[in-house]
């Protein structure tokens, strides 16, 4: 990697100050530091007036850019139009975010804010420090995009800038290219301070509503545009966080055909994982060769991976959220992989199975990994419209204590347990069984409980199913054979008019099936 250098660009205008009765130039804050950091900069980027004349020149047109509408521009102006008519007259802010810093002088590879990803339809890393604004106009929004232009070749940015210089990290879309791609209106974001102040001025406003975490700066600029007490401005804010959370939750055709292709590249990516495991055996750190087959094919078929690899060989797989992947692969062993491709348009996949290292179950892994199937295929079995969110990790734990009951693990029957002051069964499954799935893993968690857990299943809704059942070595209540063995299943599920839909159903779930599909792949 090249060394970076800071944004060194500062504004030109001059400004005069009183000082001592006599009027001079004033001191920019800015060139100040910058004069500062440069005095002492090891960095060595040429800033002569004569490399500026020079770099400037000599540049041909740059290639014709897309100005087709992107196929997610109509569905996003759907939502828009839900949340215009959720928030009459209020001016609604959903900021993008800015980079995020790494360590020293390099950010993380960034990715907008959900909920200006869901309003817009744009993924991948092309907008950070944009934000999204819906302006009161009469009786509904005009939706502005504000966008961070990329400064000319004769500018500063161009060739000095490592965090948005065409030279250092490439071309980003012109205001027109994103217009069209999107459908929005879209103006610099230098403007953004003063049409802010001026919608919240406006006589159609009642109010302005903000997503207060996304960026630290927007946040900023509308703190003063609200006269309201701070306890009244936090509870519009979560109220308008809540919206935006419920409003992904029944997806619409445009995100499905998202998550499916995010499935099947998840597909490609498990199918890396079983070809990796001779090697992985091999391996001081197998878990990280198992890790690294998955999320390599997820930079390939995608955006990257949803979120952190989980890659638990043997007791690992016990630790729920086992993301160190430093542990070895050993014959005999089961390695428990959860992870999801997450596609440009930023929707997520999110799949477990459980997979025996060298290509057989053992009986008691057969034990546990059939008790986990079934768990699964009873919530299969009662997933529908019109059945509560809960019922599906309902029927999942029945069949979990029931199993766990016969194997003489539990101090009370299967019946007793269920029961809420009981609950013993989930030392061994202590997580939920659903989750709804979309541009986030765990999507639309800020909605409400009668929402969420409370709610009715809806055509559209995409969660996951992913019973386990975890027994760790050191634990003396558990059957010894049965020690060390962590299991679960996971699947992702389209809600349709009838029942519902295994989006990952391409990945074997029957153990005999499983080894089939493994011997197949080695």
């Amino acid at each position: 990697m090249t060394s970076q250098t800071t944004d060194s660009s500062v504004a030109p205008d001059a400004v005069e100050v009183l000082t001592t009765g006599t009027t001079a130039p004033a001191v920019d804050p800015a060139q100040a530091a910058v004069a500062a950091a440069e005095a002492k900069s090891h960095r060595t980027t040429p800033r002569s007036e004569a490399f500026r004349r020079f770099i400037a020149q000599g540049w041909g047109p740059r290639p014709a850019e897309d100005l087709d509408p992107a196929q997610s521009a109509p569905f996003a102006a759907r939502r828009r139009e839900v949340l215009s008519d959720l928030f009459p007259h209020e001016v609604l802010v959903v900021p993008a975010g800015p980079l995020v810093r790494r360590s020293n002088d390099t950010d993380h590879r960034y990715r907008p804010h959900s909920a200006f990803a869901h309003l817009t339809g744009l993924g991948t890393d092309r907008e950070a420090d944009a934000v999204l604004v819906l302006h009161p106009r009469g009786g509904s929004h005009e939706a502005v995009l504000y966008l961070r232009p990329q400064g000319g070749q004769d500018t500063e940015e161009f060739f000095a800038d490592a965090r948005y210089g065409e030279l250092w990290v490439g071309p980003r879309p012109t205001l027109a290219a994103q217009a069209a791609n999107t459908g929005l209106v879209v103006h610099d974001v230098a403007r953004l301070a003063d049409e802010l102040a001026a919608s919240v001025a406006g006589q159609d406003t009642a109010g302005v509503r903000l997503v207060p975490d996304a960026d630290p700066a927007v946040t900023g600029l509308v703190a003063p545009l609200r006269p309201d007490a701070a306890d009244v401005l936090a509870g519009a804010d979560d109220e308008f966080v809540t919206a935006l959370s419920e409003l992904r939750m029944v997806k619409d055709e445009h995100e499905v055909a998202q998550l499916r292709a995010a499935v099947a590249a998840s597909t490609k990516g498990f199918e890396q994982v079983v070809r990796s495991l001779g090697t992985a055996v091999g391996h001081p750190r197998g878990e990280r060769v198992v890790e690294a087959a998955f999320d390599g094919t997820a930079r390939v078929e995608g955006n990257g991976v949803g979120y952190e690899t989980i890659s638990a060989a043997g007791d690992h797989a016990c630790t729920l959220h086992w993301i160190s992947n430093d542990g070895a692969v050993r014959a005999g062993d089961l390695i428990l992989v959860d992870a999801g491709v997450e596609v440009d348009s930023l929707y997520t996949a999110d799949v477990t199975r459980t997979l025996p290292v060298d290509g057989t179950f053992t009986p008691a892994q057969r034990r546990v990994y059939q008790a986990v199937l079934d768990a699964a295929d009873a919530a299969f079995a009662v997933a529908r419209p019109g059945v509560k969110f809960h019922e599906v990790h309902d029927a999942a734990m029945a069949v979990v204590a029931d199993r766990l009951s016969a194997w003489g693990m539990l101090p009370v029957d299967a019946a007793t347990s269920l029961a809420p002051e009981g609950q013993y069964h989930r030392r061994w499954m202590p997580h939920g069984t659903s989750h709804h799935l979309g541009l986030d893993v765990h999507d639309c968690a800020q909605a409400r409980r009668e929402m969420y857990l409370d709610a009715e299943l809806r055509p559209g809704m995409v969660f996951t199913i992913e019973p386990g059942i975890y027994v760790k070595t050191e634990d003396e209540l558990a059957p010894a054979e049965l020690r060390g063995i962590g299991v679960r299943i996971e699947d992702d599920v389209l809600v349709t008019e009838t029942g519902v839909e295994n989006l990952s159903a391409a990945l074997p779930r029957d153990p005999d099936e499983v080894e089939r599909w493994m011997a197949s792949l080695r």
